[in-house]
């Protein structure tokens, strides 16, 4: 479903609410209820008259009211242009720079329904054909741009940029000091996954450098677009030259989406690659820690057997030294 199409459903709950609080409204309640208060003797023919007949009376013409402004083309547009902006806040857009070329391209669809409100006939449905793709364009835009705000704003991946080139010259440096063959295979794998890490975290950098770049274009291209727009005539409308430009739409939509799923992609391997990168250091961190009790117990279990050995030796000698002293008294 198109974004247009969503909005449309929106919008509808919007122009009900309208049609209902006009003027127009207030008056044919205040008519009809005044009518079914006070007005009971009519007199027509075949017809025995009641007072409710007023109510439906006022409900049928109610119901024309509603239906002209649910099916006046204006008013839907209006509603619609309304709605999509509120939608698509650009306050919720921290980037500056992105929240510029949002800013922009608003102002390039405000003026393609300029175009549309003073067009009539078939130039005219071109037109609106053409914005409704322009909205999918500048909601590809702003998905965009807020995936460069959760890029930019990931805190964890900033300091990890910084730390884990660190990190890899520690290990290196490990890796040519432990004598531990297993623990030596640990760490050499250990490193391996910073390495990855590290290429993970300046994928992700420069996604964002290519999105920034992708926005800039796109907006270019948008303006291409308007300005081919304010010089389609009448007899362009359903031409080949009005065709191209729903093509061109298209194709810039399809390069936004594109770089979106880039963008997704890149986070998500690099939140796989983290997950596993913090579960096997814990492993790692385990099997030291297992390492040095085990050496522990090892230096601990000989100085037992060396004190053992000095115990008994000391009580030989003394033994000896008992042995002799017995020998002089004798």
């Amino acid at each position: 479903m198109t974004v247009n199409s969503e909005a449309r459903q929106k919008v509808f709950g919007a122009l009900l609410a309208s049609a209902l609080l006009r003027w127009e409204t207030l008056v044919t309640v205040m008519v009809t209820a005044i009518l079914f208060l006070f007005v009971r003797d009519v007199s027509l023919p075949f017809i025995e008259w009641q007072p409710w007949f007023w109510l439906v009376l006022g409900g049928l013409a109610e119901s024309v009211l509603v239906a002209s402004t649910l099916s006046d083309p204006e008013a839907t547009e209006q509603a619609l242009a309304e709605d999509f902006e509120r939608e698509y806040d650009l306050r919720n857009i921290r980037n500056r720079v992105s929240r510029e070329r949002l800013r922009d391209a608003f102002e390039y669809r405000r003026n393609m329904l300029k175009l549309a409100d003073v067009a009539r006939g078939a130039m005219r449905t071109r037109q609106r054909n053409l914005i409704s793709g322009i909205n999918d364009w500048i909601a590809h835009m702003y998905n965009l741009a807020n995936r460069i705000d959760h890029f930019e704003n990931n805190d964890l991946a900033a300091r990890d940029l910084q730390l884990v080139p660190r990190k890899i010259q520690q290990v290196k440096h490990r890796v040519t000091q432990v004598k531990d063959e297993h623990t030596r295979r640990d760490l050499q794998g250990q490193l391996q996954m910073l390495r990855r890490q590290l290429i993970s975290l300046e994928a992700s950098a420069s996604t964002i450098k290519r999105a920034e770049i992708q926005l800039e274009s796109t907006l270019s291209a948008l303006g291409t677009v308007y300005a081919q727009m304010s010089l389609l005539g009448t007899k362009d409308a359903n031409s080949a030259r009005g065709q191209r430009l729903s093509v061109e739409i298209q194709d810039e939509i399809d390069k936004l989406q594109d770089t979106i799923d880039a963008m997704d992609e890149v986070h998500f391997h690099g939140q796989n690659l983290n997950d596993n990168f913090r579960q096997a250091i814990s492993e790692l961190d385990s099997a030291e820690a297992e390492e040095v009790e085990r050496i522990k117990q090892q230096r601990l279990s000989a100085a037992t057997e060396d004190e053992i050995e000095d115990e008994i030796e000391d009580m030989v000698l003394a033994a000896n030294d008992e042995a002799r002293q017995q020998r002089n008294i004798g």
